[in-house]
């Protein structure tokens, strides 16, 4: 008898169990190797996961909207048709799938691993003869009649995502969806599951009634864990006030080119950090690690409950405007639940953000693997005193850094700030070059 079980994977370090978002496939569907066939949220977002075997999907075990264990079985797939009733009543057993003798591995007969649905490492959205398509790009390609043999995807390694099909038939290379079935764009106001016939397009966010117990969601879970893994880390604070009218009149000259504020202050920092390697370094057992990249997370709030780091990897060496351009789609495609993980754990500096909501400064909790973090407040107009013995109005802001006293002392944030500053304050026009 050759069943065998898909598994649960572990699609982050720290994932201890996923919930089933959708099941791309329905039982006694025919799945091909390297087909996706259920989609997972992890801890940051919906993973596509695969399957290593050829046959058809017999039996689920747990349905979209559940969660399960790293590692527990979640369905069956059978060979052959013949062998469905037989899977279908194993599980109604209890017992466990029987594996092909021949197999060493008998686990590797499961769902793919930690990166599903992965292109090849040089971009191609081609994998081992097959394209490597998101379940809701694969979904509007039906209804729009597009060829996805003729795409490059535009997503992570080469993947095929959902407005690589919408901007081909939009150029009209592809006959057009009947008049009755508009497609709309993806809203970024709210997370999108993929598509999938069995659950709907997005998880409903769960509205709080007085008196009620409503239970975390799988991100909330996420940030507790993490925030719990801090409290032993010894840390210290440090506050500096930075005037930004040089910085805002920049802004304003290239707002319209679609540069972000956030970009702006993210790479005023990684440019910083670029004298000071220690900020940007994070401690180990061994000792202290020197990251080769400066990559700036920025903390995200998700819709539905939660908190994401989108990365600016290399922030110091990509200019502004493609800076802005990333971060925009690195924020949509986070609250799609769509990033992968390089794209929210490779971080090795945080920006926190609160100006836009006015808050004048705040303090951040250091994220796990990190030595620092930076709590940027909003920029309000002070009255301050002029060199020349005079009154004067500046647009100023108070940041706030906590940092790991493990290998960051007072002196060292002190004298980054400094630099910080005096980059905003004298030269923000160096951050366009």
């Amino acid at each position: 008898m050759s069943i065998h079980e898909v598994f649960m994977p572990a699609l982050s370090s720290t994932m201890t169990e996923g919930k089933i978002v959708s099941w791309v496939k329905s039982p006694g569907d025919k799945v091909e190797k390297g087909e996706t066939v259920v989609v997972v949220e992890s801890d940051k977002a919906d993973m596509d996961v695969e399957t290593f075997y050829e046959g058809f999907l017999a039996h689920i075990i747990v349905e979209a909207g559940e969660t399960a264990l790293v590692g527990s079985a979640i369905a069956f797939i059978a060979e052959t048709e013949a062998e469905i009733e037989q899977a279908k009543s194993l599980a109604n057993s209890g017992g466990a799938a029987a594996t092909p003798t021949s197999s060493p591995e008998p686990v590797a007969a499961t769902a793919s691993a930690a990166t599903p649905a992965l292109a090849s490492q040089n971009g191609s959205n081609h994998k081992e003869g097959r394209l490597v398509v998101s379940p809701r790009a694969r979904k509007l390609a039906k209804e729009l009649k597009v060829d996805l043999t003729t795409l490059q995807g535009s997503g992570p390694h080469g993947r095929i995502v959902a407005e690589d099909v919408e901007a081909l038939s939009n150029k009209g290379k592809q006959p057009a969806p009947a008049p009755a079935a508009p497609v709309a764009p993806v809203p970024t106001s709210a997370p999108v599951a993929p598509a999938a016939p069995r659950t709907p397009a997005a998880t409903p966010v769960a509205v709080a009634v007085p008196g009620q117990i409503v239970p975390l969601t799988t991100f909330q879970n996420a940030v507790v864990r993490n925030m719990v893994a801090t409290i032993s880390v010894p840390v210290f604070r440090v506050g500096y006030t930075i005037t930004t009218d040089g910085l805002d009149k920049l802004y304003k000259q290239i707002k319209s080119k679609g540069v972000t504020m956030t970009a702006l202050l993210a790479k005023a920092v990684a440019v910083t950090l670029q004298k000071h390697p220690l900020l940007n370094a994070s401690y180990s057992d061994q000792g202290i690690v020197y990251h080769s990249d400066i990559n700036i997370s920025v903390a995200v709030a998700m819709d539905d409950g939660g908190l994401i780091t989108p990365v600016l990897q290399n922030a110091d060496a990509v200019d502004i405007y493609s800076l802005s351009r990333t971060w925009k789609s690195l924020v949509e495609r986070a609250r799609a639940k769509q990033l992968q993980p390089q794209e929210y754990n490779s971080g090795t500096f945080t920006l926190s953000n609160l100006g836009m909501f006015g808050v004048d400064k705040f303090d951040a909790i250091l994220p796990p693997g990190q030595g620092s973090i930076l709590a940027i407040g909003a920029s309000r107009p002070q009255v301050v005193a002029t060199p020349d013995g005079l009154f004067g109005v500046r647009q100023q802001m108070q940041v706030n850094i906590t940092s790991d006293h493990r290998i960051i002392y007072g002196a060292h944030a002190a004298a980054f700030l400094q630099d910080l500053a005096k980059l905003i304050e004298t030269n923000p026009q160096s951050l366009t070059l």
